[in-house]
Protein backbone atom coordinates (compact mmCIF):
# COMPACT_ATOMS: atom_id res chain seq x y z
CA UNK A 1 0.00 0.00 0.00
CA UNK A 2 1.53 3.23 -1.21
CA UNK A 3 0.43 5.04 2.06
CA UNK A 4 1.89 2.53 4.65
CA UNK A 5 5.28 2.32 2.20
CA UNK A 6 5.37 6.68 2.47
CA UNK A 7 5.08 6.76 6.31
CA UNK A 8 7.92 3.91 6.92
CA UNK A 9 9.84 5.72 4.98
CA UNK A 10 9.48 8.58 6.40
CA UNK A 11 9.51 7.32 10.15
CA UNK A 12 13.04 5.55 8.88
CA UNK A 13 14.88 9.20 8.27
CA UNK A 14 13.02 10.41 11.22
CA UNK A 15 14.17 7.93 14.01
CA UNK A 16 17.82 8.12 12.91
CA UNK A 17 17.64 11.89 13.03
CA UNK A 18 15.92 11.71 17.04
CA UNK A 19 18.97 9.66 18.36
CA UNK A 20 21.05 12.51 17.45
CA UNK A 21 19.38 15.22 19.03
CA UNK A 22 19.76 15.57 23.22
CA UNK A 23 16.74 15.14 25.18
CA UNK A 24 15.62 18.46 25.66
CA UNK A 25 16.13 19.49 22.15
CA UNK A 26 14.19 16.63 21.02
CA UNK A 27 11.40 17.82 23.42
CA UNK A 28 11.31 21.37 21.61
CA UNK A 29 10.86 19.81 18.30
CA UNK A 30 7.97 18.12 19.66
CA UNK A 31 5.93 21.43 20.52
CA UNK A 32 3.54 22.70 17.71
CA UNK A 33 4.99 26.29 17.90
CA UNK A 34 2.40 28.86 16.02
CA UNK A 35 5.35 31.04 15.58
CA UNK A 36 6.90 28.64 13.66
CA UNK A 37 3.66 28.03 11.85
CA UNK A 38 3.08 31.67 10.85
CA UNK A 39 6.72 31.91 9.56
CA UNK A 40 5.76 29.20 6.89
CA UNK A 41 2.35 30.44 6.29
CA UNK A 42 4.30 34.17 5.51
CA UNK A 43 6.77 32.05 3.29
CA UNK A 44 4.67 30.24 1.53
CA UNK A 45 2.50 33.93 0.57
CA UNK A 46 5.14 35.41 -0.28
CA UNK A 47 6.26 32.32 -2.81
CA UNK A 48 2.91 32.10 -4.24
CA UNK A 49 2.65 35.68 -4.96
CA UNK A 50 6.21 35.88 -6.82
CA UNK A 51 5.56 32.87 -8.45
CA UNK A 52 2.39 33.74 -10.07
CA UNK A 53 -0.08 31.58 -8.19
CA UNK A 54 1.96 28.63 -7.85
CA UNK A 55 2.23 26.60 -4.55
CA UNK A 56 6.01 25.41 -2.64
CA UNK A 57 4.40 21.62 -2.40
CA UNK A 58 5.38 18.10 -3.56
CA UNK A 59 4.15 16.12 -5.78
CA UNK A 60 1.96 13.46 -4.72
CA UNK A 61 -0.02 10.72 -5.54
CA UNK A 62 -3.08 11.97 -6.68
CA UNK A 63 -4.93 9.40 -4.77
CA UNK A 64 -2.95 10.72 -1.58
CA UNK A 65 -5.39 11.79 0.95
CA UNK A 66 -6.54 15.26 1.78
CA UNK A 67 -4.84 15.22 5.13
CA UNK A 68 -1.54 13.64 3.73
CA UNK A 69 -1.53 15.58 0.12
CA UNK A 70 -0.12 18.94 -0.18
CA UNK A 71 3.05 18.32 1.43
CA UNK A 72 5.00 21.89 1.91
CA UNK A 73 8.78 21.36 -0.15
CA UNK A 74 10.58 23.02 1.59
CA UNK A 75 13.88 23.43 -0.70
CA UNK A 76 11.16 25.51 -2.84
CA UNK A 77 11.06 28.55 -0.15
CA UNK A 78 14.36 28.20 1.99
CA UNK A 79 16.40 30.42 2.20
CA UNK A 80 14.67 33.02 0.11
CA UNK A 81 11.10 32.99 1.98
CA UNK A 82 12.40 31.85 5.05
CA UNK A 83 15.58 31.89 7.12
CA UNK A 84 15.66 28.23 8.20
CA UNK A 85 13.49 25.42 8.72
CA UNK A 86 11.15 24.99 11.91
CA UNK A 87 12.48 23.14 14.87
CA UNK A 88 9.38 20.82 14.66
CA UNK A 89 9.19 20.06 11.12
CA UNK A 90 10.18 16.52 9.91
CA UNK A 91 12.65 17.69 7.82
CA UNK A 92 14.59 19.36 10.32
CA UNK A 93 14.61 16.48 12.71
CA UNK A 94 10.65 16.84 14.18
CA UNK A 95 7.76 14.88 14.41
CA UNK A 96 5.28 17.38 12.22
CA UNK A 97 4.81 17.26 8.53
CA UNK A 98 3.86 20.93 7.58
CA UNK A 99 1.20 20.78 4.68
CA UNK A 100 -1.27 22.98 2.75
CA UNK A 101 -5.03 22.70 3.10
CA UNK A 102 -7.53 24.97 0.35
CA UNK A 103 -5.01 24.95 -1.74
CA UNK A 104 -7.42 26.43 -4.67
CA UNK A 105 -9.15 29.30 -2.99
CA UNK A 106 -6.90 30.08 0.63
CA UNK A 107 -4.27 27.81 0.96
CA UNK A 108 -3.50 27.69 4.57
CA UNK A 109 -0.61 25.82 6.86
CA UNK A 110 -1.18 23.01 8.67
CA UNK A 111 0.70 20.06 10.58
CA UNK A 112 0.31 16.79 11.24
CA UNK A 113 2.11 14.19 13.87
CA UNK A 114 3.95 11.86 12.29
CA UNK A 115 3.78 10.07 15.70
CA UNK A 116 0.63 8.99 14.64
CA UNK A 117 1.84 7.83 11.20
CA UNK A 118 4.38 5.71 13.06
CA UNK A 119 1.43 4.13 14.95
CA UNK A 120 -0.66 2.98 11.90
CA UNK A 121 2.47 1.88 10.37
CA UNK A 122 3.57 -0.54 13.27
CA UNK A 123 0.02 -1.82 13.63
CA UNK A 124 -0.56 -2.39 9.44
CA UNK A 125 2.87 -4.54 9.73
CA UNK A 126 0.90 -6.65 12.45
CA UNK A 127 -2.05 -6.89 10.18
CA UNK A 128 0.42 -8.21 7.23
CA UNK A 129 1.56 -10.81 9.62
CA UNK A 130 -1.28 -11.84 10.85
CA UNK A 131 -2.34 -12.66 7.09
CA UNK A 132 -5.40 -10.64 7.59
CA UNK A 133 -7.34 -7.96 9.51
CA UNK A 134 -9.31 -9.65 12.58
CA UNK A 135 -12.94 -7.41 12.09
CA UNK A 136 -15.13 -7.17 15.67
CA UNK A 137 -17.82 -5.22 14.99
CA UNK A 138 -19.34 -3.12 12.05
CA UNK A 139 -19.12 0.99 13.05
CA UNK A 140 -21.26 1.72 9.92
CA UNK A 141 -20.48 2.65 6.30
CA UNK A 142 -17.57 0.45 5.39
CA UNK A 143 -16.00 0.73 8.69
CA UNK A 144 -15.10 -1.48 11.43
CA UNK A 145 -13.95 -1.96 14.92
CA UNK A 146 -10.56 -4.08 15.16
CA UNK A 147 -9.93 -7.40 17.65
CA UNK A 148 -6.72 -6.11 19.03
CA UNK A 149 -6.51 -9.09 21.32
CA UNK A 150 -6.20 -11.36 18.29
CA UNK A 151 -3.38 -9.33 17.19
CA UNK A 152 -1.60 -10.05 20.17
CA UNK A 153 -2.48 -6.78 22.29
CA UNK A 154 -3.62 -6.87 25.74
CA UNK A 155 -5.19 -3.56 25.32
CA UNK A 156 -6.88 -2.03 22.46
CA UNK A 157 -4.14 0.39 20.89
CA UNK A 158 -5.36 4.42 21.04
CA UNK A 159 -3.87 7.71 19.81
CA UNK A 160 -3.51 10.92 21.39
CA UNK A 161 -5.70 13.45 19.85
CA UNK A 162 -4.36 16.44 18.58
CA UNK A 163 -7.46 18.86 19.43
CA UNK A 164 -8.95 17.23 22.18
CA UNK A 165 -5.62 15.37 23.90
CA UNK A 166 -8.19 12.22 24.42
CA UNK A 167 -7.28 9.05 23.34
CA UNK A 168 -9.01 7.98 20.11
CA UNK A 169 -9.97 4.21 19.29
CA UNK A 170 -8.31 2.89 15.96
CA UNK A 171 -10.73 0.92 13.49
CA UNK A 172 -10.10 -0.04 9.91
CA UNK A 173 -12.27 -0.70 6.29
CA UNK A 174 -13.46 -3.39 4.77
CA UNK A 175 -10.15 -3.78 2.60
CA UNK A 176 -7.79 -3.79 5.82
CA UNK A 177 -6.73 -0.05 5.91
CA UNK A 178 -6.09 1.30 9.12
CA UNK A 179 -7.84 4.87 10.76
CA UNK A 180 -7.78 6.71 13.52
CA UNK A 181 -11.45 7.33 14.42
CA UNK A 182 -12.05 11.17 15.30
CA UNK A 183 -15.78 10.66 15.89
CA UNK A 184 -15.73 11.61 19.55
CA UNK A 185 -13.96 14.81 18.49
CA UNK A 186 -16.34 15.91 15.83
CA UNK A 187 -19.18 15.72 18.16
CA UNK A 188 -16.66 17.59 21.12
CA UNK A 189 -15.84 20.40 18.71
CA UNK A 190 -19.41 20.78 17.46
CA UNK A 191 -20.52 21.52 21.04
CA UNK A 192 -17.91 23.51 21.99
CA UNK A 193 -18.70 26.03 19.29
CA UNK A 194 -21.95 25.53 19.18
CA UNK A 195 -22.08 23.53 15.59
CA UNK A 196 -25.92 23.16 14.74
CA UNK A 197 -25.62 19.83 12.62
CA UNK A 198 -28.46 20.45 11.13
CA UNK A 199 -27.27 23.49 9.20
CA UNK A 200 -23.67 22.53 8.43
CA UNK A 201 -22.28 23.47 5.08
CA UNK A 202 -19.24 21.96 4.63
CA UNK A 203 -18.65 19.22 2.16
CA UNK A 204 -16.61 17.75 4.30
CA UNK A 205 -17.55 17.82 8.48
CA UNK A 206 -13.73 16.75 9.23
CA UNK A 207 -13.19 20.99 8.77
CA UNK A 208 -14.99 21.10 12.36
CA UNK A 209 -11.60 20.32 13.42
CA UNK A 210 -8.99 22.70 11.39
CA UNK A 211 -11.24 25.24 11.02
CA UNK A 212 -9.98 26.22 14.09
CA UNK A 213 -6.68 24.49 14.74
CA UNK A 214 -3.49 24.23 13.11
CA UNK A 215 -3.41 20.40 13.23
CA UNK A 216 -5.17 18.18 10.75
CA UNK A 217 -6.97 14.90 11.18
CA UNK A 218 -4.47 12.74 9.40
CA UNK A 219 -5.50 9.37 8.79
CA UNK A 220 -9.12 9.79 9.88
CA UNK A 221 -11.99 7.91 7.85
CA UNK A 222 -14.87 10.29 6.08
CA UNK A 223 -17.81 10.97 8.08
CA UNK A 224 -21.02 12.65 7.11
CA UNK A 225 -24.19 14.09 8.78
CA UNK A 226 -27.29 11.60 8.32
CA UNK A 227 -30.68 12.98 8.35
CA UNK A 228 -31.18 12.75 11.94
CA UNK A 229 -28.63 15.08 12.09
CA UNK A 230 -25.82 12.86 13.65
CA UNK A 231 -22.17 12.64 12.70
CA UNK A 232 -21.76 8.91 10.86
CA UNK A 233 -19.25 7.04 9.64
CA UNK A 234 -19.18 7.80 5.33
CA UNK A 235 -20.61 4.75 2.87
CA UNK A 236 -18.23 6.09 0.19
Amino acid sequence: MKKGVLTASIFLVFLLQGCMYPSQEKSENEIPYEDQIQNVQEAVDSFQEESGGLLPIKTLDENTPIYQKYLIDFSKIKPRYIDQLPGNAYENGGVFQYLLLDVEEDPTVHIFDLRIAEEIRSLQIKIQANRGIPFEAALGGKYYSINFEKLGYKEDPTVQSPFTNKELPIIADGSGTIYVDYLTDLYQIAQENEINLETIELEDVRGILHEESSFVPAYSPVYEVNQDNEITYSSS
